[in-house]
């Protein structure tokens, strides 16, 4: 959220920012960050047969400024043929329209490529998340997952690999959605990789999505020892909720608040407020007025507040664009400053013009 007591330079950079209708680089500190998963084609999976809302190519939700991030889901399988991991990118990109590498069940989805490119030259971040509700993300022991994080590495970041799923697009991170299994290795996984990305050209990020029951019983130990840049707190499916917004026995973001401000070994982690882009979600789902005024409210009152993350783009997209209602929930007092700036600039102009 934007404030009135901007420095010379950073209202300057805002308005050269507006006026050039330049591309923002995404900023994890942000406050008004928006990140949807990609990848599932969740509509299609409840609507079969009403093709045209389904899942389209990621390239596709980037041509314009509402989503911050996509994390593509799923690498689902940690260890599948080959010995490497196994991806599912539901109808975009399967064993019907895509080659497995040799060997591997790792599907070849290099055209992705350019897509992936296009969104991150739009100034958003694209990661690869493992997991989801079926995901097999497990390792035997320490140094197993160790050796895992140069795997990753290879195939999805900043290293190289004759296997890459997505070719030469260098993604810009993962994110851990771990709802199953043992949290054996995770730590030392995540450690390493973190070193490999702190040695990388460009700045990556570590993400999770827990679920709001505190403390999540899938990779809650592993929240307090490692370093994650985020959490998207699955406030669905739960009894804590968006629908329980108001009862405060069981809307708990004041608990990951104080989790991040006093327990996260970053303590500049952002909380995200994770909630389902329709009614297909088995609960939690709000209209966009509701969780307009939750939003507001949550992102006005919690320092670690980061944004929101949607479950997924192609219900957002369907649900009359429910990812914009939120990104406008997000920015409401940023664009009023913005409009007072483009406004203080016409006006200007104008004097400047009457002068000469």
């Amino acid at each position: 959220m934007l404030v009135a007591d901007f420095s010379c330079l950073t209202l300057s950079s805002l308005l050269l920012g507006i006026m050039t209708h330049g591309i923002v680089a995404f900023n994890m500190l942000s406050n008004d960050n928006l990140a949807v998963y990609w990848g599932q084609n969740s509509y299609g999976a409840t609507h079969p047969d009403n093709t045209a809302h389904w899942q389209k190519t990621l390239s596709y939700y980037c041509m314009d400024n509402v989503v911050d991030t996509f994390p593509i889901a799923f690498l689902v399988d940690s260890y599948a043929g080959g010995n490497l991991p196994s991806i599912d990118l539901a109808n975009i990109c399967n064993s019907g329209n895509a080659n497995y590498f040799p060997g591997t069940d790792l599907l070849n989805c290099s055209f992705l490529a350019s897509d992936i490119e296009m969104c991150q030259s739009a100034g958003k971040a694209v990661t690869i998340s493992l997991g989801g509700g079926t995901g097999n993300i497990q390792f035997q022991n320490d140094s197993q997952a160790t050796a895992y994080a140069q795997t990753i590495w290879n195939l999805f970041l900043g290293g190289k690999s004759k296997t890459r799923p997505f070719g030469s697009a260098i993604l810009d991170g993962i994110d851990m959605d771990i709802e199953g299994g043992s949290q054996t290795g995770y730590i030392s996984f995540l450690t390493a990789l973190r070193k490999h990305m702190n040695r990388g050209k460009k700045k990556y990020y570590i993400t999770a999505a827990p679920q709001c029951p505190f403390p999540d019983e899938y990779i809650g130990n592993t929240l307090d020892a490692v370093g994650f840049d985020a959490v998207y707190v699955q406030f669905y499916n739960n009894y804590c909720d968006l629908k329980h917004y108001n009862n405060r026995n069981d809307w708990n973001f004041a608990t990951w608040d104080d989790w991040a401000n006093n327990v996260s070994p970053n303590r500049d982690i952002k909380v995200y407020i994770g909630a389902p882009a329709s009614s297909a979600a088995g609960s939690g789902y709000v209209n966009s007025k509701t969780i307009t005024s939750i939003i507001q409210q949550t992102q006005s009152n919690y320092s670690s507040f980061g944004g929101v993350m949607l479950w997924d783009v192609s219900d957002a997209y369907a649900n009359h664009r429910y990812d914009k209602a939120v990104k406008q929930a997000l920015t409401s007092d940023e664009d009023l400053l913005n409009k007072r700036i483009r406004d203080q600039h016409l006006s200007e102009t104008r004097d400047i013009t009457q002068e000469d």
